[in-house]
This record gives structure tokens, C-alpha cells and sequence, in this order.
């Protein structure tokens, strides 16, 4: 494995921050030499140097994209920590669907907007559409939009074809679970095309605008925040504020709070769950 030196860090780190907002404080060296060594071969780069400059002078930004993909955590699997999927069942679509039920015309459907802002590899939005499909919502009555997004354009790809090995399927997911929702594909486990067809994934970088995107009802924005500098955080909640509704719910990861990096939601509790709503 190559060794990464003190001026190759200082330099490689700010640019890692730079183009995907994720912080490396020192101390990390390991992580990038672990991750970014494969990419040193594949590219026939001799040092972190080499990599870093033919980053920067690539226009295709072929480069840089791999060096997302690698550096990106994309620790996920489905049903993690169980909490905000119940919160969503129990407690936020019930009381969108009364909310929205009283704006929405006799014979038009009830719409509800649902974005994953760091989807991964699709575990987090397939939790999601199963936990849906358990509410036996009337589809002529009920339109539900999911949009996940991701940094990583491997972890989009993988997330679009919806394939999950053996390993992959068993974290979060009981065997009568994966039987009633996905079909076998060699070794691995496909998501069923009803499904998968709920769902459109799509590239975002969070530090880019997020105009555009129209405004959602739910957001999650969980365990992604966390590897930004404070700076960026403060940043990613006011993006996201701008992209929901007045009435809309926020639910970020279990071991994360807003309280020092915005003032523009308002914690609230359900059971042993906590989300935000704007001020």
C-alpha cells in the first residue's frame, strides 16, 4: 500500500472537501491511503501527487469522480436503525395523508414527496418503499414520489439496478421479507420491478445548489452530515430548508444533532424518535 506524506495530505484532503464537502481532519491519512490505493494502480499513478495532478487535468472529470466513489463511506443497510422507518409508518405519513386530505379535491390523488439525500446504494430508499407497501396505501388515491441521491455514481448505478448480494440482503432484512419482495438472481437478490419502478435515483453533489428540486414533504439526510466541516453543515441544513414544505419533516441520524449548526427547525418527539419541522 502506498504511504501518503504530510504535504500530499494537506493538499489531497482540501481537495477531497472541496469537491464533495467531506472533511478529512489529520489523522486520517489511513483512510485515504486504504481507499485511494486502488485508484494509484488502476491510473498507474507512483504517488498521491501523480493521482492529485491528473485530477486537476482531467476536463472529463473522470478522475475526480473516481476518487468520490472511493472516498465516499456508503456504510448502509436496510432498516437501519429501524426507528425513522417506524416514525415514517406510524406517525409522518398518517398524519400527511390527513393533512394533504384536506387541501386535495374529491377524485384527486393525495401527493407525498420523499427524498433520500444520501441514498447510497439504495438500501435506505427500498426500506422505504417496503414499509410503504405495508401500509397498503391505494395507489389511485396515494401518489408517493421517492427520490434518492447520491455523490457517488457507483453507488447510483448500484442503487438503480437494485441487486444485493448475500451478505447485503441479510443486514435488516428477515427471510420473509427478501421472499415477498425480491427475486433471486444467481447469488444475489434483485428488488422486484414494482418496486424498483417507485423509485428515481439521480447524482447530487450536496455542495452544489439544490434548485430546482421542487419541495418535499420528508427528507433524510442521515449519517452524511457528519464527515462535513461545520461550515458546510450550517450550509446543507439551509439548502435543505429551502426544498421543504412549511409542514414538512426532517430526520437526520440517530447520534446527530442540528443544535450547532442551524437555527432554523425545531426538534420534535414521537415515542423515542426525534425529527425536525421548520420554525
Amino acid at each position: 500500500m502506498y504511504k501518503i506524506n504530510t504535504d500530499e495530505y494537506k493538499v489531497l484532503s482540501k481537495y477531497i472537501m472541496d469537491i464533495s464537502g467531506i472533511l478529512l481532519e489529520e489523522g486520517k491519512e489511513y483512510l485515504i491511503e486504504t481507499r485511494l490505493t486502488p485508484l494509484l494502480d488502476e491510473l498507474s499513478c507512483k504517488s498521491f501527487s501523480e493521482l492529485y495532478y491528473k485530477a486537476r487535468m482531467d476536463n472529463t472529470k473522470s478522475v475526480e469522480k473516481k476518487i468520490i466513489d472511493n472516498i465516499s463511506t456508503n456504510e448502509t443497510y436496510f432498516f437501519r436503525d429501524k426507528a425513522p422507518f417506524e416514525l415514517i409508518q406510524h406517525k409522518i405519513i398518517p398524519d400527511l395523508i390527513d393533512s394533504r386530505s384536506q387541501n386535495t379535491r374529491p377524485g384527486e390523488s393525495i401527493k407525498i414527496r420523499i427524498w433520500s439525500a444520501a441514498s447510497s446504494t439504495g438500501q435506505e430508499i427500498y426500506s422505504i418503499i417496503i414499509m410503504l407497501k405495508e401500509l397498503y396505501l391505494d395507489p389511485q388515491k396515494h401518489e408517493i414520489q421517492i427520490l434518492g441521491t447520491d455523490i457517488s455514481n457507483s453507488a447510483i448505478a448500484r442503487a438503480s439496478y437494485g441487486k444485493y448480494n448475500k451478505f447485503e440482503i441479510a443486514r435488516g432484512l428477515p427471510p420473509e421479507k427478501v421472499r415477498k419482495y425480491f427475486i433471486p438472481d444467481g447469488d444475489a437478490w434483485k428488488i422486484k420491478d414494482e418496486l424498483r419502478s417507485m423509485a428515481t435515483f439521480k447524482k447530487i453533489n450536496l455542495m452544489d445548489s439544490l434548485a430546482g428540486m421542487g419541495k418535499f414533504d420528508i427528507v433524510l439526510c442521515r449519517n452524511v452530515a457528519i464527515y462535513f466541516a461545520p461550515e458546510e453543515r450550517s450550509r446543507l441544513y439551509r439548502k435543505i430548508a429551502s426544498t421543504m414544505e412549511k409542514d414538512g419533516y426532517l430526520l437526520i441520524g440517530a447520534t446527530e444533532s442540528l443544535t450547532n449548526d442551524t437555527n432554523l427547525f425545531e426538534p420534535q418527539k414521537y415515542l423515542k424518535s426525534v425529527f425536525y419541522q421548520l420554525k
